[in-house]
C-alpha cells in the first residue's frame, strides 16, 4: 500500500505523519493517535457518532480520507475542553442528563459546538436542524436541544 506524509494540526498540535492512501481521517484520529472520543458508527456518514471539526466545520470522519485533511486543522471532541475545563456546552450537557449510552455524545457536542461558533442565539429549529446528522437511540433529543439552549443562553462556545 503507497503511503503519503500529511501534515495537520489536530487539536491545537501539529502532526506529520505517514498514512495508507485508504485510511479515513477517523481511522487516523482513533488508531493512530488515540483519540477514540470521535466514535465509529455506521462507517456510511449516516449516523453523526464521527463528527469533528475540519476547519470549524463539521464532517463525518469516517467519510473523509485522512489525505484530504492535510494543511488542514482538526477538531476532536478531546480539544473541546480548554487546560482542563470543560465548555459551557459541555457543562450543559451533564446538566440537563443529555448524556445516556454516551456514543453519540461526541459527534453531538461538536455539531452544537460548530452551531454555536457561528451563531451563539439559535432558535430550537436552528439547533434541530444542525444536529439532523447525528443520530441519538438513547436521549430522544429533548435534552440534548435543552442542553444547546442553555450554553447558548449561557454564551455559548465557552
Amino acid at each position: 500500500m503507497t503511503t503519503h506524509t500529511i501534515t495537520i494540526t489536530v487539536n491545537g498540535e501539529r502532526e506529520q505523519l505517514d498514512v495508507p492512501a485508504n485510511m479515513t481521517l477517523l481511522q487516523l484520529l482513533r488508531e493512530r493517535l488515540a483519540l477514540t472520543g470521535t466514535k465509529n458508527g455506521c462507517e456510511a456518514g449516516e449516523c453523526g457518532a464521527c463528527t469533528v471539526l475540519l476547519d470549524g466545520e463539521p464532517v463525518n470522519s469516517c467519510m473523509m480520507l485522512a489525505l484530504e485533511a492535510d494543511g488542514h486543522e482538526v477538531t476532536t471532541v478531546e480539544g473541546l475542553a480548554r487546560d482542563g475545563r470543560l465548555t459551557l456546552l459541555q457543562e450543559a450537557f451533564i446538566e440537563h442528563n443529555a448524556v445516556q449510552c454516551g456514543f453519540c455524545t461526541p459527534g453531538m457536542l461538536i455539531s452544537a459546538h460548530a452551531l454555536l461558533g457561528r451563531n451563539p442565539r439559535p432558535t430550537e429549529d436552528e439547533i434541530k436542524e444542525a444536529l439532523v446528522g447525528n443520530l441519538c437511540r438513547c436521549t430522544g433529543y429533548v435534552r440534548i436541544i435543552q442542553a444547546v439552549q442553555a450554553a447558548a443562553e449561557r454564551g455559548g462556545v465557552r
